[in-house]
């Protein structure tokens, strides 16, 4: 049934199957016995690498915020300017969500929201986030003034990128980035401390 991989090559590709099953079916209507079958394996397998359906989905949400950090990080650290960081870091935000839709499901989905220990996994994911991009917010104003502007530009590229992982409307993610940073670098050039 199963191809024989390498211990870390099957926990990735159980990874990898398990967002796409989890992003589709939300947690409680997906089982093992999905997850399994979906990678070609048996059940006992896949609980070799993972104990239970909780602990797997705990690990995809560690995975999926560190990949979705980790393209941010990369992406507005090269930028020369303040206006190239805000472009940068909506262009790598929707470039994920583009080519991560299922993760982007999984990491802010409903199955999240609803389970406090997930609901934590995300909202740090958030917290973290919104920490990068007030560093990167160049103005005059106090940190918990730049933390709240993080937030609100964290929440417009939420929104934006449900309607991108939903395919419904707008799916260039560089315009979609263009759009956003001209309204979020304007309206951060008006803010006074």
């Amino acid at each position: 049934m199963s191809t024989r991989l390498s211990a870390e090559k099957r926990r990735t590709q159980l990874l990898t199957v398990g967002v796409e099953v989890f992003a589709e079916r939300g947690f409680h209507a997906t089982s093992m016995d999905d997850i399994a079958t979906a990678a070609g394996v048996t059940k006992p397998v896949l609980y070799k690498h993972f104990p239970s359906k909780r602990a797997l989905y705990l690990q995809l949400l560690d995975e999926v915020d560190e990949q979705l950090m980790e393209q941010l990080v990369a992406a507005t650290a090269h930028a020369e300017t303040g206006r190239e960081r805000v472009q940068e870091g909506f262009a790598a935000y929707f470039r994920f969500v583009t080519d991560n839709r299922a993760a982007f499901r999984l990491l802010f989905g409903a199955s999240v929201r609803n389970d406090p220990e997930f609901s934590s996994v995300a909202e740090g994911s958030i917290e973290r986030i919104a920490d990068l991009v007030a560093q990167l917010i160049e103005i005059d104003a106090p940190a918990k003034h730049r933390e709240v502007l993080a937030h609100a530009i964290l929440g417009m590229a939420e929104a934006t990128s449900r309607r991108l992982a939903n395919d419904d409307g707008e799916s260039d993610p560089d315009r979609l980035a263009a759009w956003l940073a001209e309204m979020a670098w304007f309206g951060l050039r008006g803010v006074r401390a």
